[in-house]
């Protein structure tokens, strides 16, 4: 849909979204009318550099031709239908992702939110089923992120901070210990404690990779305890760190794990992958959804994985990260370059605001986020190139330099 179908102008979309819409967002003062690529547009086709890529997305390009293509296709056949009867999409989705990942199965949600609520209620109930009612308190990272549901809210070790601000309490059965503190994370443990809730890297958190002494240590130590190990990779997902997925990386598997954002390459869609045991804690009636499973999203994340495996996007996430993450240090006031493949986080001294440099960066057509008071945080399209790069480069140091 464009303005000049449409017969309104880019004023009028804003101020029908100022009558009508519940405000969250701090908007961006431009008109996202098409995209392609690496590239959005706006109603004038002025081109902006998206290093945000629709929060981790659109991995394999915005508006990918075969994920459209596919998603097209699917909406011609059978849009939508409910979960009683078989459908195509869905079984040759379950097949690839199982297969790809190295797990036993899978079941289907429509975010990356939805997929961590059922994560921990699939954890929860086979904790209690296998030992008895009290075994379901888990434990996640302080300054983590899983989400914006209760269970997923809860989970978020933001205690007072954030997102739980407001909501009175939280849903029982959590604790929280410090990220990449391993004795920390089991001294939180109890006889109660039947799972570890974890980022691979902490994105919201400040975009911190998990050591590979943590990862490991986690394993062993819920492989010794009968706990599991629950890793969300909302974010971290497909491809976005140089792996297919992040836990690859320490050479562990989890019990569940939680994806969504690259998965659909724009359509909404997430997922939640067990090993068998774990996974017959759902049964008939235990959880559901109308949308998950979506034959349309089913389709689109068909072609999408095929995307990032048949041009080994994983490969280049981590060879173009590691040249950008080189080259971010060069920028002025910076204090810190971190990230794994091309999930990529700055962190400023003290003089430099992060959110400054966002607003600054849009100016210049880069589009970026901002974490906390001095860290700003890039998700490109892992399709982006080193010119690219040094595009992104050049508008971030002409953004500091203006404000400092």
């Amino acid at each position: 849909m464009k303005l000049a179908d449409i017969g309104l102008t880019a004023q009028d979309i804003k101020d029908k979204v100022s009558k009508y819409m519940i405000e969250t967002y701090e908007r961006f003062d431009f008109l996202a009318e098409t995209a392609r690529d690496q590239y959005i547009y706006d109603e004038k086709g002025e081109e902006y550099l998206d290093f945000y890529a629709g929060i981790a997305v659109n991995s394999a390009g915005n508006c990918n031709e075969k994920v459209v293509a596919a998603a097209v296709e699917q909406t011609q056949t059978l849009m939508h239908t409910f979960n009683y009867p078989y459908t195509i999409p869905q079984a040759l989705l379950a097949e690839k992702i199982c297969t790809t990942i190295g797990m036993d199965k899978i079941f289907y949600q429509n975010s990356g939110t939805e997929a961590n609520e059922a994560m921990i209620k699939m954890a929860r109930k086979y904790g209690i089923e296998k030992y008895g009612p009290n075994r379901y308190h888990i434990v996640t990272a302080k300054m983590g992120f899983h989400g914006r549901t209760f269970g997923s809210m809860s989970a978020t070790g933001q205690p007072g901070n954030g997102c739980q601000v407001g909501f009175g309490p939280m849903t029982y059965g959590f604790s929280y210990a410090p990220y990449n503190d391993l004795q920390a994370f089991k001294a939180a443990c109890t006889e109660n404690t039947i799972a570890i809730m974890i980022e691979p890297v902490q994105g919201e958190g400040g975009v911190h990779p998990a050591t590979m002494e943590f990862m490991q240590g986690l394993r062993k130590f819920c492989d010794d305890n009968g706990m599991l190990l629950l890793i969300d990779e909302v974010q971290t997902g497909w491809c976005r760190t140089g792996k297919i997925m992040s836990f690859m990386h320490y050479g562990i598997k989890p019990d569940i794990v939680s994806m969504a954002k690259a998965l659909g390459g724009g359509m909404p869609i997430g997922a939640i992958c067990a090993c068998s045991e774990v996974a017959k804690a759902f049964s008939a009636g235990s959880h559901g959804t109308t949308f998950g499973g979506h034959p349309v999203s089913c389709a689109a994340a068909l072609a999408e994985i095929d995307e990032l495996l048949s041009r080994n996007l994983a490969e280049n996430a981590e060879k173009t990260g590691r040249y950008f993450m080189d080259k971010l240090k060069k920028l002025p006031h910076v204090k810190a370059v971190r990230g794994q493949g091309l999930l990529v986080g700055v962190e400023f001294d003290n003089t430099i605001s992060g959110v400054d440099v966002k607003h600054e960066c849009l100016k210049r057509h880069l589009l970026i986020t901002a974490i906390g008071t001095n860290i700003i945080r890039m998700v490109p399209p892992l399709i982006i190139n080193e010119e690219d790069c040094d595009k992104a480069y050049e508008i971030i140091k002409a953004s500091v330099e203006a404000l400092g």
